[in-house]
Formats: structure tokens, C-alpha cells, sequence
């Protein structure tokens, strides 16, 4: 990977390996994380908020079958604070207010299913950096 962090990047050299060219792309996805040339979070967080969205259809139902809230709880924390979380310590310092905005209320949205408080996305970071 190379990366050029000037202000005005030079147009870039041919790279070669093995005697075969070496392609250059816009994104990458390396260890669930997807990293852009231009070292933007949106995509990433973009995905987190997918695949937590698909996770509330479980959510719901278990909220449907009257399930207690520390139940509900435990699987929130389980399955969707986890995608949450995911590579957090990476992106966290980085993302815009709107993109925490947009995981935010994916969290708020999950403490109306539940009916209870949950860690905001501040918290959540910060519980990770005791770890």
C-alpha cells in the first residue's frame, strides 16, 4: 500500500511486482475494516450501520415475544454493541460528527426496542480503552 499525504499528490509511478503491474484502487477492505485513499471513515461506518440495522429484525422479535429487558439487553450487547465496536479504536478519532450522529441513533434506536439506557458511542469507546 502507498500512500501519498501531500497536499497535491503527484500523479504516481508505475509499480511492479514480480514483473506484473500493480493496479491502484480507491478502497480496500483489510480485517473487516475498509480503508479509502483518501483515509475517509464514511464507508466503514456506513457498513457498521447496515449491518446493525439488520440485526434489529432480531431484535424486534424478541421485544414481540415479551422477552425480559435484560434478555433484550444481552443480546444487544452480544450481537449489535459488538458491530458497533468494530474496529472503533481506528475510526472513532477520525469520523465526522455526522457519521457519530448516524451511529448514535442507531444506539437510540435500540433503547426504545429495549426500554432502557444503553452506553452512547462515546462510552462505548471509552469502555475499550480500559481493555
Amino acid at each position: 500500500m502507498v500512500m501519498d499525504l501531500r497536499k497535491y499528490a503527484a500523479p504516481p509511478s508505475l509499480l511492479t511486482l514480480c514483473d506484473s503491474p500493480v493496479s491502484t484502487v480507491d478502497s480496500f477492505r483489510f480485517l473487516g475494516s475498509i480503508i479509502t485513499q483518501d483515509l475517509k471513515w464514511e464507508m466503514i461506518i456506513s457498513s457498521i450501520i447496515k449491518m446493525a440495522q439488520q440485526r434489529f429484525f432480531f431484535l424486534r422479535q424478541l421485544k414481540k415475544m415479551n422477552l425480559p429487558k435484560m434478555m433484550m439487553v444481552h443480546f444487544y450487547t452480544a450481537i449489535m454493541e459488538s458491530i458497533l465496536c468494530s474496529s472503533i479504536t481506528v475510526w472513532y478519532a477520525a469520523a465526522t460528527a455526522k457519521d457519530k450522529g448516524r451511529l448514535q441513533h442507531v444506539i437510540r434506536s435500540a433503547e426504545r426496542v429495549i426500554g432502557c439506557n444503553l452506553l452512547s458511542l462515546p462510552g462505548l469507546r471509552r469502555g475499550l480503552e480500559r481493555l
